[in-house]
């Protein structure tokens, strides 16, 4: 399994490389989950995680520090001795000694510096490494930001996807991706969508063709990612089919496993999809906010039912 190159990750997390003889664009880490070698520093390598990024700090180091040189030195080997370590990462400015460079060095695995405080370091890393190491799926849809509610359209080709993405941002909200929509499930509540990076703020438009909506409408009309809260299914109108006219019960889609709250939206000569949307978008956190405008009207009914048989 191919993951994130540590090339890359250092140079997002501006990491000093104390190690500039190992080519770093030729290793990979493949697991989201850190590793503390505390035990390791004292000799303990049972269970040793040895494919996650290993962070030394104030702890590790300090422990170290009062080894004797020829026990350090045996530590080191011992540890880096296992060639599936992607990286150790020496947290707070602390200086990785010579020896271990040395030997890290001759075991082709990587040693990087962070300014960050251990805690801060392993929050932040994490988070990086489950977004980019997150399933991924690609979907035939377009995603755009209203009102805050990643909105995920979708539906057949020619439907509407793009003239409504089009007018919604005429309208003021934000454009994540048209076409295709790479979405990352980051956790078991949280979807996240992106663009492809080769057509990132293009929308294509039949008869008139790729329109750039970054240069049109201006930066603030755009958004590289965006979470998706709702999901809004074009359809063709089918006047056989019962549509939901209530809503009093939510439909769901799933995707990656997470189940989306999805709208199934009949398409008519006449219709506002941008409206439908932003109502949708609108509707949806009011009921996130705890108020359900379709159980308010069943209420109202049952009360006002409840009323009348004491009349009577």
């Amino acid at each position: 399994m191919q993951g994130v190159s540590i090339e890359k990750v250092a140079e997002r997390m501006k990491l000093k490389n104390y190690t500039p003889c190992v080519d770093l664009s030729a290793r990979y880490i493949t697991l989201p989950d850190i590793n503390r070698p505390a035990l390791q520093m004292t000799g303990f390598f049972e269970h040793f995680e040895q494919e996650r990024v290993q962070i030394i700090g104030t702890v590790e180091y300090t422990y170290l520090e009062h080894l004797k040189k020829e026990r350090r030195i045996e530590i080191y080997h011992q540890f880096l001795s296992y060639e599936k370590i992607p990286c150790v990462v020496f947290c707070r400015d602390l200086q990785p000694e010579e020896e271990f460079l040395q030997i890290a060095a001759e075991n082709g695995i990587p040693v990087l510096g962070s300014s960050y405080a251990t805690s801060n370091f392993t929050s932040e890393i994490i988070y990086r490494l489950n977004r980019d190491l997150a399933p991924c799926i690609s979907i035939h849809g377009v995603l755009v930001d209203v009102y805050g509610e990643g909105v995920l359209i979708t539906g057949e080709s020619g439907i509407g996807k793009s003239e409504a993405a089009l007018e919604l941002i005429r309208r003021g909200h934000r454009l994540v991706t048209d076409d295709v929509v790479e979405i990352r499930k980051i956790n078991e509540s949280t979807l996240v969508g992106t663009s492809p990076a080769i057509t990132r703020y293009f929308i294509e438009l039949r008869g008139i063709g790729i329109i750039d909506v970054k240069t049109l409408f201006g930066v603030e009309c755009v958004k590289e990612k965006q979470n998706i809260d709702l999901v809004i299914k074009l359809e063709d109108w089918k006047k056989e089919k019962e549509y939901d006219r209530l809503g009093l019960e939510e439909e769901y889609t799933e995707i990656l496993g997470n189940k989306i709250v999805c709208h199934s939206i009949p398409i008519r000569p006449g219709r506002n999809l941008a409206v439908i949307c932003e109502a949708a978008a609108v509707n949806h956190r009011q009921k996130k906010m705890g108020y359900n405008a379709a159980h308010e009207l069943y209420r109202r009914v049952q009360e006002n039912l409840a009323n009348g048989k004491k009349m009577d």
